[in-house]
């Protein structure tokens, strides 16, 4: 992903919480020091409003217009008022039914929640961690909030899976705050995205009750942690073998619409930590995905990174859709690939054949899959109630 202007590393809620940061994450970083969780939201940028005016290019005037407000950052204003040299303090210019919603208006809340909520005999404050990454001048953040303690063991693995939330919010315009369930792979610092349905709040409207939003958010949580393993031991159950495969690993990538490079990362991530690199099961596919986002996405933290999340969680949480969408792919490709006649190649037709064979086998062990997607998708439901 892009480099942050700014990451900040936290561990605690408040300075009251005696906590380290966990020593595979402290090895990851070189910030010795990190600030509590709500230190680094009390320094945030903030945003406030402020009036708008054109100016009328026939008589030199400036108009001001009640349809739009500026969005600016009060104490960048104030440093350009005393003629010291701030960050530009503009962020926007909405229509006045935009809701500014700032970052204490949010995880203030969230603090509250931590320091009720408890993980074993500990309060989730005391063993919270993570960092905040700030882009475009502070208006854009993104933040992965974890909880030691609160993972995924997974045999003969000395490193756990550690559960938490990624969040963030912009002030253009975009959402005013997302979250959604994440974890981090300490075996590998893989990020796995996406573990529950993504909630949104806009920028329009009254701003909503973050302490009750925030109390759903972390029982999902919890429901997550206890299903993943469950997830995790099915797909190893499930193999995709090469050799029988009119295409390779790369190209199994591919079919899944990863662009070439990260096509490549994936598939030598998969193939490194399989048993047998040319019989691979879905769970060492979904973490050779989540390998090259983690590792060497190019693009934006959003949508554009959304999509792929998307395809590497079908691999692990619905590998059925993952094998139907090789499948079609590949047989549009071949049907591209036609004579004059409208005949498909002999090779195609064998091809097809033996992913259809794959798909089969996959087909009969999806039903676990469903049942207990569609069980997790209950308990979501009914919290949220």
């Amino acid at each position: 992903m892009r480099t942050p202007e700014t990451t900040t590393v936290f561990a605690g809620v408040d300075g009251r919480t005696d906590f380290e940061l966990p020593a595979w994450y402290a090895r990851e970083t070189t910030i010795d020091n990190p600030v509590s969780f709500a230190e680094a939201i009390r320094n945030l940028p903030r945003a406030i409003t402020s009036d708008v005016a054109y100016k009328n290019p026939y008589t030199d005037e400036w108009v001001q217009t009640e349809r739009h407000n500026a969005i600016v950052e009060p104490t960048r204003l104030a440093s350009q008022a005393s003629d010291e040299t701030p960050s530009d303090p503009l962020f926007y210019i909405p229509t006045d039914s935009y809701s500014v919603i700032n970052p204490t208006d949010v995880y203030a809340p969230l603090t509250d929640v931590l320091r009720e909520q408890t993980l074993g005999e500990h309060p989730l404050a005391d063993v919270v961690f993570g960092e905040i990454r700030q882009y475009r001048g502070g208006g854009e953040v993104h933040m992965d909030i974890l909880f030691d303690g609160l993972s995924v063991e997974l045999p003969g693995r000395n490193d756990p899976i550690t559960m938490g939330v990624t969040s963030g919010y912009d002030y253009f315009g975009g959402h005013a705050v997302y979250v959604e369930g994440f974890a981090r792979d300490n075996y590998c610092a893989n990020s796995i995205r996406r573990l529950t349905d993504r909630k949104t709040v806009k920028h329009v409207g009254e701003v909503g009750d973050f302490y009750a939003w925030w109390v759903i958010i972390m029982e999902q949580l919890g429901f997550v942690a206890n299903d993943l393993l469950a997830f995790i031991e099915d797909a190893t159950e499930i193999t995709v073998d090469f050799t029988a495969m009119p295409f390779d690993v790369v190209e199994f990538y591919e079919l899944l619409d990863l662009p070439e490079y990260l096509a490549k990362h994936a598939a030598s991530d998969a193939r490194s930590e399989a048993a047998d690199p040319l019989d691979i099961d879905m769970w060492t596919l979904h973490s050779g995905t989540t390998y090259a986002l983690t590792h060497f996405f190019s693009g934006k933290e959003g949508a554009s990174l959304d999509r792929y999340v998307r395809t590497a969680n079908d691999i692990l949480f619905n590998p059925e859709a993952t094998i139907d969408t090789v499948e079609q792919t590949f047989k549009q490709q071949a049907e591209a690939d036609t004579d004059q006649n409208g005949q498909t190649g002999l090779e195609s037709q064998v091809a097809l054949a033996q992913i259809g064979r794959v798909g089969q086998d996959v087909r009969e062990k999806a039903e676990q899959f469903e049942h207990r997607e569609a069980l997790l998708r209950d308990r979501f439901v009914s919290v949220s109630e």
